[in-house]
């Protein structure tokens, strides 16, 4: 048994690592921290946190991420479609359609900021119980691990960046007309 824990706590392979909640000394907390960075940097497909706390941090930061993403897409999409329909149906409001704009603008620097080059940006939190019930989790500690599974977000940062730039530039456009009308 001895011998088990002086071994790596987290389990590695190309298709999945296990992060292993062994406590065994006490700098365990970092030695998950930096098992979890080693996958992550490693691009393995799927990763399973056991240890509660490292799990629950994990998940919460690539909520928040989603959440600025989201939160942007939005916001943007909000601006250039009251920005073109103001212009159309009624008179110029930028009071309306500026602070999507605005809003749009700052999720997208702090998401391209924060969060662009972080390696967790590329994995989600899996929730498909189906999904779920094909991994190894008879072998695991806890009964509710933490799953992440890489995803190509190239698609995602492409939309979120292309209405950015469209939100940002029709409010410019349309304080342009607004202020040399």
């Amino acid at each position: 048994m001895a011998d088990e824990r002086s071994k790596s706590s987290g389990t590695h392979s190309t298709e999945i690592a296990v992060i292993r909640e062994i406590y065994d000394g006490e700098n365990a907390q970092e030695r998950f921290e930096l098992e979890l960075e080693r996958a992550l940097e490693a691009a393995v497909p799927v990763i399973v946190i056991e240890p509660v706390r490292l799990g629950d941090e994990t998940a919460r930061w690539i909520a928040v991420g989603n959440c600025l993403h989201k939160t942007s897409v939005l916001a943007g999409l909000g601006s250039v479609l009251s920005g073109i329909a103001f212009s159309i149906f009624c008179d110029n409001r930028p009071y309306l359609y500026t602070p999507l704009g605005l809003l749009s603008l700052f999720c997208t620097g702090l998401y391209t900021a924060s969060w662009q080059f972080d390696p967790c940006c590329k994995y989600q939190v899996e929730m498909d119980t189906k999904r779920l019930a094909k991994l190894p989790v008879n072998r695991l500690k806890t009964s509710s691990p933490i799953v992440l599974v890489r995803r190509d977000d190239n698609k995602r940062k492409t939309l979120h960046c292309t209405v950015c730039v469209l939100a940002v530039s029709v409010t410019v456009w349309r304080l342009y007309i607004v202020a040399f009308k």
